[in-house]
């Protein structure tokens, strides 16, 4: 009876462990909604915007004057880090964190490299071995442009003071909610480009395409830091929802399974106590 009890405790507790998986899911589910209305909506924009950009780079002469373009011998690299404030979201921590350290260790060996941490998760886990010079989870409490902003202009101080070389973004894009692509970028220097998209179209550029350039790199920088941000931000409720459900079904499967045992133990107990009542009954009459 011993044994009954303790499968009866299992099966009460991984029915109440069932009824948090199944409300995590449907919370993140609801908020995944929102998200990732919010990334799609974003998404023309921030390519238009670079597409510009690119277009206009491709008909000046000469390199872009602008101190967010210059190559530089890299020797200080700043990685941007974008994890979640929360955990049970399957591997979605664990592959950017993953991504960031082969990074380190096979692109730059012997380099000195620093992290940002956006998400305190990375954060928790890359202070042990690296150095992280700043923590921006607070910006998930409030996920809007122009806090995120901030973060991006400090992000082009850093570089424009030649405090590091290249500063690079890793974090997790969303695609569905059941796919999340571990990406890295680069965030500063821009990228060179040579599209040959419209370069022959005749436009009048009031002011002059170096002066609208010199205006849409800092707007571009920033759009490409919250465009990471709010994928990271989508994907991290789509990998939530989808480990919610797979953690409810893998309970329900055993919670089935804990009944079958629990049957046949309780089936075997019966009939033991009804031989016992039999046997007596014989040895009375004997």
């Amino acid at each position: 009876m011993a044994n009954l009890k303790e499968i009866r405790n299992r099966i009460t507790s991984i029915g109440s462990t069932m009824k948090i998986t199944s409300a995590m899911k449907m919370v993140s589910a609801a908020k995944l909604k929102k998200a990732q209305d919010a990334i799609t909506a974003m998404r023309p924009y921030s390519n238009k915007l670079t597409e510009l950009l690119q277009s206009l780079s491709a008909t000046l002469e000469g390199d872009i004057s602008s101190v967010y373009a210059q190559q530089r011998e890299v020797n200080n690299v700043l990685l941007v880090v974008i994890t979640s404030n929360r955990g049970l979201c399957g591997g979605f921590n664990s592959s950017v964190i993953k991504k960031s350290i082969a990074l380190i260790k096979d692109s730059y060996t012997g380099k000195q490299v620093d992290i940002l941490a956006i998400g305190k998760k990375g954060n928790d886990l890359l202070s042990k071995e690296y150095k992280v010079i700043a923590n921006e989870s607070d910006l998930f409490d409030k996920l809007t442009f122009d806090n995120t902003a901030i973060v991006a202009n400090h992000l082009m101080e850093l570089f424009a003071d030649e405090t590091y070389d290249s500063i690079q973004i890793i974090s997790n894009n969303f695609k569905n909610a059941a796919t999340q692509i571990t990406t890295h970028e680069q965030f500063l220097p821009i990228v060179p480009t040579s599209s040959e998209a419209n370069v022959n179209l005749d436009y009048i550029f009031e002011p002059s395409k170096i002066e609208i350039i010199e205006g849409l790199i800092p707007k571009s920088l920033k759009t490409q830091l919250y465009k990471s941000v709010r994928d990271s931000f989508a994907a991290e409720h789509g990998a939530r929802m989808t480990a919610m459900h797979k953690a409810t079904d893998n309970a329900t499967e055993l919670r089935d399974d804990l009944l079958l045992t629990y049957n046949k133990a309780r089936q075997a107990a019966i009939t033991n106590e009804i031989l016992e009542i039999v046997g007596g009954a014989e040895a009375l009459n004997n």
